[in-house]
């Protein structure tokens, strides 16, 4: 369906901003509890995870940017919670509640937002995040961005410095061809990534966003190189699918939403893979690199030609051109 609407009586402008509001709590259900806990005050007040550090991200879903008129109103609302648990996964952390802001245009369509809301709605029940609160704001006809604010805890967060020469680079799921499904069409790894950070063998990890370029690069410790095994990298289907290298995309492509993250040197490869594959038997896990010795200013090294990767850059999110 169209997001935006030509009726005044179909788009959010008819409503009114108090209006709008009621609607969009009352979409969002048992996901957005009652004042202090969400809205109705300035503030919500929330219990904090005693012994825990808490986390916190925020991503943004832009019509036209990170989705378009063929994605479904509820696949795109799902997205925008997901890209932000991804985060919260990529630290090994448990999500909490979390903020939502719309900026609609006032033609934007009524029905197409509470769908939007739904899909938010029925991603937070599965997941077991609660929205606790949130603004609403006017852009321009046929503009609409949504920004989630999401919290989280853990007891010891995993960052991406952490990683030592002699440690291996894993990555789950499979990259590449995100445009045709993926990209709103995944599942953040957040058990995988709990339990890595509860593993004490996990030096480094992040969530794959902008292609293995642009991502895998954070985790390499300065005057090291990841030495790449090209033949490990995962492709998924669409990656093959899709015009051009298959290898091209895995590293360029962007949103993913995979975890990369390294393993202690000092861990036996074969019994951390057996030991995954117990805890995750649906999630594939493919060890593709290792961080070796730096060599001609590369940071990325095919293992094979001992020389640079050709694959520079990954997605930009704000720099495309029009």
């Amino acid at each position: 369906m169209c997001i935006f609407e030509q009726q005044p009586n179909s788009t959010i402008a008819s409503l009114g901003e108090v209006e709008l509001i009621q609607r969009i709590e009352k979409w969002l259900g048992d996901v957005s509890p009652e004042s202090p806990e969400g809205m109705g005050d300035d503030c919500a007040v929330l219990d904090c995870e005693s012994n825990k550090k808490q986390l916190i991200t925020t991503d943004s879903l832009s019509y036209g940017q990170h989705f378009d008129s063929s994605i479904r109103a509820e696949d795109a609302g799902a997205k925008l919670i997901k890209r932000n648990l991804s985060d919260i996964a990529a630290m090994g952390g448990t999500p909490g509640p979390a903020l939502l802001n719309l900026l609609c245009g006032p033609d934007l369509s009524i029905e197409w937002l509470e769908r939007f809301i739904q899909g938010i709605r029925q991603t937070c029940e599965h997941y077991g995040v609660k929205i606790a609160g949130g603004d609403v704001s006017g852009l321009r006809e046929g503009q609409f961005s949504a920004v989630l604010t999401q919290t989280g805890y853990t007891a010891e967060p995993i960052l991406r410095r952490g990683a030592k020469e002699g440690d291996t680079i894993y990555v789950t799921g499979s990259l590449g061809g995100s445009i045709l499904k993926k990209h709103y069409a995944f599942e953040p790894r957040i058990a995988e990534g709990r339990w890595l950070a509860d593993s004490n063998v996990c030096s480094s990890m992040m969530d794959l966003t902008d292609g293995l370029a642009k991502d895998l690069p954070e985790l390499i410790p300065e005057n090291c190189a990841a030495w790449i095994d090209l033949l490990a990298i995962p492709l998924s289907d669409d990656s093959i699918q899709i015009e051009g290298d298959p290898l091209e995309h895995a590293f360029c492509d962007g949103e993913d939403y995979e975890l990369i993250f390294t393993i202690k040197g000092s861990v036996e490869n074969e019994r951390f893979k057996q030991s995954w594959q117990t805890q995750f038997p649906e999630t594939p896990l493919s060890m593709i690199a290792t961080v070796g010795p730096h060599r001609d200013n590369a940071v990325l090294i095919n293992t094979q030609t001992q020389k640079a990767v050709p694959w520079k850059k990954g997605f930009e999110h704000c720099l495309q051109d029009e």
